[in-house]
């Protein structure tokens, strides 16, 4: 009856469909979207499979790698040195992608893929970075980028990937330097705000001597308007006076005024606040210099005021 004549025909059933559904299994197989699928038979690279159900002889081809087509991000340190001695740390954020069509041999071509693009970040960054001060390397960053990019996309494109962009995200100086640079941004600072300082000083200082200038020219001309009004009373009393007791001199009436005057001043001496003992001669030759004095000041206001007309 043969070698499984001895087996039942419900176990054999089992094997078969078993035998079956490995079969399918080793098949068909899917493939995600974005990704691929490197196909080898015995070894030997066969196709590469594309998003989807895919189908491969069972037992012959096996998948041997799925290669993502998405843009990936690999990020590089480099320590290097600026022209100006100074050493820094640079950080690049490399982005990159399998090509399409060329799955195959990036899969191929390379054994580590990062360790290569890391190899020429560094090459590049370090001929690159000693040829510019520290300054420099912190304006013309993008510059550098700029520059890995271009080197790198040429060197990786026969590998099968593509570089979309190359940034660099952090230029790190030493602690010590990093002081240094934030102490001559503070002085620089403190210089433009104690120049500031000054100048408003200056202008406070310009425009208080002229406040004082204008209120010096407004007193003067408060005081020789005030002398203008006394001397215009003191005539006007002299003449009312005269009208009334026409057998008086101006001399006489002059002294009548200026005596009522001195003891109006002193009566509002003696009732204000605050005020002090002011000892003055009382004796009739002492109001006689008082009464010259005053006619003199008068006179020479008076002389003064027509000089100024004319």
């Amino acid at each position: 009856m043969g070698l499984f004549a001895d087996f039942p025909g419900s176990i054999l059933i089992v094997i078969v469909l078993f035998l079956i559904v490995i079969a399918l299994l080793q098949t068909f197989f899917t493939v995600q979207q974005q990704s691929c699928a490197i196909v080898e038979q015995f070894g030997r690279y066969v196709r590469t499979a594309r998003p989807g159900l895919n189908v491969k002889i069972p037992f012959m081809e096996y998948v041997a790698q799925r290669v993502s087509l998405r843009v990936q991000q690999l990020l590089v340190e480099i320590e290097t040195k600026t022209a100006d001695n100074v050493f820094v740390k640079v950080l690049v954020a490399i982005q990159y992608r399998v090509a399409s069509g060329s799955e195959s041999v990036s899969y191929y071509q390379l054994s580590n893929h990062e360790e290569q693009i890391r190899s020429y970040v560094l090459d590049v960054v370090r001929a690159k970075v000693p040829r510019m001060n520290l300054d420099e390397v912190f304006e013309k960053k993008d510059d550098i980028g700029t520059a890995v990019k271009t080197e790198l996309d040429a060197a990786m494109k026969v590998y099968g990937f593509e570089i979309p962009s190359a940034l660099v995200t952090d230029v790190n100086p030493a602690d010590n330097v990093k002081a240094a640079m934030n102490e001559i941004n503070t002085q620089q600072r403190l210089q433009v705000a104690a120049n500031a300082k000054g100048e408003a000083n200056k202008i406070l200082v310009v425009k208080a001597a002229e406040a004082e200038a204008e209120s010096k020219r407004l007193q003067g001309e408060g005081i020789a308007k005030q002398r203008r009004a006394i001397v215009d009373g003191l005539r006007e009393s002299i003449t009312a006076f005269k009208a009334e007791v026409g057998s008086v001199s101006e001399h006489e009436v002059l002294n009548l005024v200026l005596l009522t005057q001195y003891f109006d001043t002193m009566k509002e001496i003696g009732v204000s606040s605050g005020s002090k003992v002011i000892l003055l001669p009382h004796s009739p030759e002492g109001m006689s210099d008082v009464s010259a004095q005053l006619r003199n000041a008068i006179l020479t206001a008076n002389e003064a005021s027509d000089a100024g007309k004319k």
